[in-house]
């Protein structure tokens, strides 16, 4: 089921703007034209479910606020922002590749998927990690495991992601492969969509391991879920996208703001500390790891 929740700017109270904003926005007024002020931009941000829907909603919903706010200060024009969750990854996907959501939080992977598809698909910026574009993935096992490494999970059972998410599949598949395990030396294997559903799975040793991203690793351990980190890898940060029909000005006014967003009180709603600059490059070695895990 999909779900939409609209996000306005109109009526809120003002939000102070850094010095620093406002000389950057100053500097670049003559990008954006004149519009009119009661005319209202209404903004579609996609992203799917990696955790449970609800969760989504709360961590998304502070900072549309505040971004929708901020771009109607830059723009001089009402900016309304609403939420679509797709219920899966090949759904946001489409999502955006068509047009229906106007900018996009994906993962990695989505991001190189939907670029095969629509390759008019522009980053905005990069999230950023303390101050870097490298977070870890982790493959777990139960927390009272006497599994050492990778390569002693031949013939146990492993729990992956979303078919198309970087950690959940592709990633944790490439590491896997670099130490000797394919599907076939696996007893099985299954693909359970969310990242917290791996960890709960393999807490209730429902699967002997599993991969996810350590974020959510964290949460379950502490909500008490018994799992361990057996394994863990880089990942590069996400980038958040703007879809091939988006008007430039838009575009560049979403990247200003965000790209000059350090108030750690809006920035901790989505879990990071800052946004950076963004290239297609960024993302090679997630293709590579692609193509690698083709060989699972």
């Amino acid at each position: 089921m999909k779900h939409a929740f609209t996000i306005l700017a109109s009526g809120f109270r003002a939000v102070r703007i850094s010095a620093r904003r406002l000389t950057i926005a100053a500097a670049l007024c003559g990008v954006f034209q004149a519009t009119s002020a009661t005319a209202e931009i209404a903004l579609v941000f996609g992203t799917y479910a990696a955790d449970k829907p609800t969760t989504t909603v709360r961590k998304y919903k502070p900072f549309l606020n505040y971004l929708a706010l901020q771009m109607t200060e830059v723009l001089g024009k009402p900016v309304s922002i609403t939420m679509k969750i797709a219920r899966d990854y090949e759904t946001g996907i489409d999502h955006l590749a068509e047009g229906q959501v106007d900018f996009a939080r994906f993962g990695p992977a989505s991001y190189i998927t939907v670029r095969e598809r629509n390759d008019g698909i522009q980053i905005v910026a990069m999230e950023s990690k303390g101050g870097n574009k490298r977070f870890k993935g982790v493959i777990v096992v139960h927390s009272d495991s006497a599994i050492p490494s990778l390569s002693a999970l031949s013939g146990q059972s492993f729990a992956f992601g979303d078919e198309l998410s970087t950690i959940g599949r592709y990633l944790a598949q490439s590491h896997l492969i670099e130490a000797g395990i394919t599907s076939h030396e696996l007893s099985g294997y299954d693909f359970l969509g969310r990242h917290d559903r791996v960890g709960t799975a393999v807490g209730a040793r429902r699967f002997t391991a599993g991969a996810l991203k350590e974020s959510t690793f964290n949460k379950l351990v502490a909500s008490g879920v018994p799992i361990k980190v057996l394994f863990e890898f880089d990942n590069v940060t996400k980038p958040w996208l703007a879809s091939s029909g988006l008007d430039p000005e838009i575009l560049a006014a979403m990247r200003l703001v965000m790209l000059n967003t350090t108030d750690p009180g809006i920035l901790d709603s989505i879990n990071k500390d800052g946004f950076v600059e963004g290239t297609d490059a960024d993302y090679d070695f997630i293709r590579a790891a692609m193509k690698h895990s083709a060989a699972f």
